[in-house]
């Protein structure tokens, strides 16, 4: 094997890898938002997860890509391990698309279909078509790949070091161990059992010289999640853990079949083709092994929770609870969690709102430590989700999501500055020093009822925001009540003027009295901003 063969073979296998890289992006921006609604159907329904499994694997291409994704899902608290178990089953199964598609005769139509997939991203505008344009592109380009590194192998089957090489990987050990490695190096079991089809195309290798590379190259795959689980909960550690344990267990299985049963040769009598015995080979290990393993998966999961012990501590508040860097991988999931997160910041805001207005009637120092808190943590999701924000703005987006996006960036502002001013209210509340405020009771009565009003124009803008069903009545009543609190404020001033001439109150009291209704004022434009971001994530 000369230096032309080896820069053909390294040739062809970046063209396969990268082939394969675009075919599962391709196929992930066709299907992205479907993924969030095959997610959103899991249960514990073991067949429906392990279909969820095979289905977004199919899609992106890799196990290992989708162990990764539901590791950032456990770590984002969007799936439970009793859930994730199934569908890393049925990622295993999914993986063997690409090994199938190979060992399919069509690699003829490779040039072909480059060509198509080119014509459709330059001749058509249309995102969607575009995407599916990626895909074929990719399709095409990873046959070409395997073409090339079959023709760079071919004089291999002439090598004597080569055939004994070979020979030596009939051990099953150092065959489990050879897939491992090798896979583990390149991260994809698809590309490392299409490098073995390859072989196999150049009659350099058989089935029975390297089945127990297929094995290894399932437990290898797994170095991709343990690496990705570093940094996350215990859930997300559990997921890659389990995923290896799955591994494992299905070539503990499947040892004793290869062994002592003629599993090579029933393969080999379905078909000559040595490219799809190595497919079917691939495909037998991950269905037997997934209907095995399926009736025991929740005693799985217990031996996953035995190797990780402990208990994951509860959700603190200085920390992001839905999003994850690993989510990043499929966007419109990572918009959907960004949701959540500012569901999760408007609850604070409203919450520590409405706690600053009940501290300034009725002082009390645990609470003023609880709003200081808050505040803090409104400050902390303001500065992390505008940060994570950026990062999916910067990803091919569907259009409604990227609409999305460039709403929830102003939506986290308005929130902050609800913050900011419940942060206001709190202070004029410590100038009387744990006593409440020498208000007249008709100052009171006004002030609570502004109050109030802010409180529901809120509650009813954050809704009309996270429905993101624009419904001109909801909205028409929104701005109703902003108007209302608008003309409130002017009136309530002039009442406070005729208090100040009438000597019912202070000059320093009726400031404060002013400068809260300017808060609250600003509220309600703040909650009424909200509203609208509504209307253009919806691009109405």
């Amino acid at each position: 094997m000369d230096i032309m063969h080896i820069l053909s073979l390294l040739g062809g296998l970046g063209l396969f890898l990268f082939g394969m890289k675009l075919m599962g992006e391709g196929l992930e921006l066709v299907a992205g938002s479907r993924l969030k609604a095959l997610l959103e159907k899991i249960t514990s329904n073991p067949f429906l997860g392990v279909l969820v499994g095979v289905l977004v694997t199919g899609a992106i291409q890799s196990s290992s890509a989708t162990t990764v994704m539901v590791v950032g899902f456990l770590n984002a608290g969007l799936l439970k391990l009793e859930q994730a178990v199934y569908i890393i089953m049925g990622a295993n199964i999914g993986t063997t698309v690409t090994s199938f598609l190979i060992g399919l005769k069509i690699s003829v139509l490779a040039p072909v279909a480059v060509f198509i997939g080119i014509v459709m991203i330059m001749a058509f505008k249309k995102k969607l078509i575009q995407h599916i344009g990626m895909v074929i592109i990719g399709f095409g380009i990873l046959f070409t790949g395997m073409e090339t590194m079959s023709g760079a192998m071919s004089p291999l089957k002439d090598m004597p070091e080569f055939v004994a090489l070979m020979g030596k990987f009939s051990n099953p050990l150092l065959g489990i161990l050879a897939g491992a490695i090798l896979t583990a190096v390149i991260q994809s079991s698809s590309a490392s059992v299409g490098i073995l089809q390859a072989l196999a195309a150049s009659g350099a290798v058989g089935l029975g010289s390297v089945i127990y590379i297929l094995f290894g190259q399932n437990i290898g795959t797994c170095v991709t999640a343990l690496l990705a689980s570093v940094g996350t909960n215990r859930a997300g550690k559990r997921a890659a853990v389990l995923h290896l344990s799955f591994n494992v267990l299905g070539t503990l299985i499947f040892l004793p079949i290869c062994l002592f049963l003629p599993y090579v040769d029933w393969i080999t009598s379905l078909t000559a083709d040595p490219k799809m015995q190595i497919s079917l080979a691939h495909i037998g290990f991950n269905l037997l092994t997934t209907a095995v393993l399926l009736p025991f998966a929740k005693l799985l999961v217990r031996l996953v929770t035995k190797i990780v012990p402990g208990k994951d501590a509860q959700y603190e508040d200085m920390q992001l609870h839905f999003l994850d860097e690993r989510i990043l991988n499929t966007p419109p999931i990572a918009v959907a969690q960004v949701v959540k997160e500012v569901q999760r910041m408007a609850d604070i805001a409203r919450g520590n709102f409405q706690l600053s207005m009940n501290t300034f009637f009725q002082p009390n120092k645990e609470t003023e430590k609880q709003i200081k808190q808050n505040e803090m943590v409104i400050n902390y999701l303001n500065h992390n989700i505008t940060a994570y924000l950026v990062k999916i703005h910067a990803l091919d987006l569907l259009e409604s999501d990227s609409r999305l996006v460039g709403s929830l960036f102003h939506v986290v502002n308005d929130l902050e500055r609800i913050g900011d001013h419940a942060e206001n209210i709190l202070e004029y509340s410590q100038r009387f020093e744990g006593s409440p405020p020498p208000f007249s009771a008709e100052a009171e009565a006004e002030m609570r009822d502004m109050n109030e009003r802010v409180l529901r124009i809120i509650d009813e803008s954050v809704a009309f925001f996270m429905a993101r069903q624009p419904n001109k009545n909801a909205s028409d009543s929104i701005i109703l009540q902003e108007e209302e609190i608008d003309d409130l404020v002017v009136e309530l001033r002039y009442h406070h003027v005729e208090r100040l001439n009438r000597l019912e109150c202070t000059p320093d009291i009726g400031m404060i009295f002013i400068d809260i209704l300017t808060d609250l004022e600003r509220v309600s434009d703040h909650a009424t901003n909200i509203m609208y971001a509504g209307f253009d994530a919806d691009g109405a």
